[in-house]
Formats: C-alpha cells, structure tokens, sequence
C-alpha cells in the first residue's frame, strides 16, 4: 500500500521482523532501506550483537532507517528494555536521498507499532552509546 504522499511502499517483511523482535526478542536491531519505491529489510542483528555491530552496518553516506531494542538497568537496578526508532541521515548522503527518507518517516514509523523512543542522527556522534542511555532513562 504506497503512501500517497510519498509514493513509498512498506513491505510486510517490515512489519513482521519488527513484531518478531519486539514479542519474541529474536534480533537485536533492523536495518531498513528504501529500495525501488519501497522500505525493505537490510540487515537483521541478532539477540547477541551489540551496539557496536548496529553502529557499523549503517552505511556513512546513506540514509537508513533502523529499530534497537535497548536494554538497560535502571539507578533501581531493575532490568528494562526500549525499543529506538534511528532515523540516520548522514550529512554526506545525497540531498535527493535525505528528502525521500525524510518524507517517508513518519509514515514508516507509523508502521512498527510500539516504538519507544525516536532518535535523528546525521553523524555517529548524534547517536553514541551514551545518548542512548540517556535518552532511555
């Protein structure tokens, strides 16, 4: 179902790898590309990657959309989870690319029901380890 606007599809792997790691906790992190008019399935992290190996799959001068699924122990020393929606548009990508990912966002979010927190980043630093923590506190 193409978004009017936009003109971009979801495909249901979309939709179905995202339920899969929230109730199942099968993967770490999704990466999400646009492809051919449509948000596809790049990479699927599994339960045992880490931040890192989600920082280095995404591309330095392409656009990508990505799911975390953030766990952390609170200053209660309880054991919680967050599920980040990455919005990652680097400086460098190219303009076209920037403004396809940018109108579509909302919509693709829309998609993936029990996003958490939304974090923007345009260069590694924007979305370092330890923004994440703080921003899932």
């Amino acid at each position: 179902m193409a978004n009017a606007a936009s003109g971009m599809a979801v495909n249901d792997e979309c939709k179905l790898k995202f339920l899969e790691l929230k109730a199942k906790r099968n993967y770490r992190f999704i990466v999400f590309k646009i492809e051919n008019q449509e948000v596809v399935v790049e990479k699927l992290g599994g339960p045992e990657e880490t931040y890192e190996d989600f920082s280095a799959c995404l591309p330095a001068d392409e656009c990508r959309y990505a799911v975390f699924d953030f766990d952390f122990t609170t200053a209660e020393n309880c054991q919680k989870s967050k599920i980040f929606f990455i919005a990652w548009s680097p400086d460098i990508s190219k303009v076209r690319h920037k403004m396809v990912y940018a109108s579509t966002k909302d919509r693709f979010k829309r998609e993936l029901d029990g996003i958490q927190v939304e974090l923007q980043a345009t260069d590694p630093s924007e979305m370092s380890f330890d923004i994440v923590k703080s921003r899932a506190l």
